[in-house]
């Protein structure tokens, strides 16, 4: 920790996680959901940071920021609320904290979503991170892969400079980005000072700084007006900033991480701490009633009260078409 630096921890708690579904829907999405050992996600999120920053910040939306209070009650932790009135995308989102904070603060933006171990380099990482930032850098965090994985987007590097940002690769250019040693998950967290990210936006993507500015300045106790944010630019802060910028560096980083994003990160997850598989390989999640797979093999089976998903492991990836279809249809199966 930098000296009488204010150090905020923001969290981003977008996105209704469509490939958890249908343990996840838009009234309980993923990062709420209470399966890792009685706590979830967003609470471990707010737990391992909460000796690194000396503020913590939450950027919700409309529909979920109720879970979010609940969360930071049963935790006692004071939070600044900034509740979006629609989803516009990680660009804003980050703007609206960055708004919030005095230029010199150092923001750590991490998702609400993701289980990290190995909290000795999850750390040193973090403080790593925030000497840069002090320097006037935007720091990106990358997971040194373990395998080659479809499911994230790739930096390339070269120590802590970015060569480039690589979109979710498909297996065969996955296993070439893991052969040459010097690609990185792209974990989505960051951390820089309020003001120079601020400073970047304006200068790449001028529109969303200025409409985002807009909106934050006509904010109430946190709460943003729907109609001028529907004015704002959807962008990714990848797409805004981060692929553009001059001013980028990552962090190596070797602590375990997971988004837990599909059933599958979820099932390897719930193996490593003692949830029952059978002989073959099959897993329950959601039900105490006993449960037998017959002929079959790495399958899950997801029990809810109103939908059951019974999915091969392998195929945990198109758990998100499903969502679709049932979006289409407009089905309370997602409410």
């Amino acid at each position: 920790m930098i000296k009488d630096k204010i150090v905020t921890h923001v969290i981003l708690t977008g996105g209704v996680g469509s490939r958890l579904w249908p343990l996840s829907r838009k009234s309980q999405p993923k990062q709420y959901l209470e399966i890792f050992e009685g706590k979830s996600l967003f609470e471990m999120t707010v737990d391992r940071n909460s000796h690194l920053a000396s503020k913590v910040m939450v950027v919700g939306n409309v529909d979920n920021h109720h879970l979010s209070g609940k969360v930071m009650e049963k935790t006692d932790t004071n939070y600044v609320n900034i509740v979006e009135a629609t989803p516009r995308n990680t660009a804003a989102a980050i703007a609206f904290a960055a708004f919030a904070s005095d230029p010199e603060d150092i923001l750590i933006v991490t998702p609400s979503d993701h289980i990290i171990d190995l909290m000795d380099n999850y750390n040193s990482s973090i403080n790593e991170a925030i000497l840069k930032a002090n320097d006037g850098f935007i720091v990106t965090f990358g997971v040194i892969p373990t395998k080659p994985e479809t499911g994230y987007g790739y930096i390339e590097s070269k120590g802590d400079k970015v060569i480039s940002f690589r979109e979710k690769p498909n297996e065969t250019t996955a296993k070439e980005f893991i052969s040459k040693g010097n690609f990185l998950w792209n974990s989505g967290m960051f951390c820089f000072k309020a003001g120079v990210l601020l400073d970047e936006l304006k200068q790449f993507q001028p529109e969303v700084y200025e409409k985002s500015k807009l909106v934050w300045e006509s904010n109430k106790d946190g709460f943003l007006d729907l109609n001028s944010s529907i004015e704002i630019p959807s962008i990714s802060i990848d797409y805004a900033v981060m692929e553009r910028s001059k001013k980028i560096k990552v962090v190596p980083a070797s602590f375990s991480w997971s988004d837990l994003g599909s059933f599958e990160s979820v099932y390897e997850y719930l193996m490593l701490k003692g949830h029952a598989v059978d002989a073959n390989g099959n897993m329950v999640i959601g039900c105490d009633i006993h449960t037998t797979f017959l002929g079959l093999k790495n399958t899950i089976f997801v029990h809810t009260n109103t939908a059951n998903l019974i999915l091969q492991k392998e195929n945990s990836q198109d758990v998100k078409d499903i969502y679709s279809a049932l979006e289409k249809q407009n089905s309370d199966l997602l409410n």
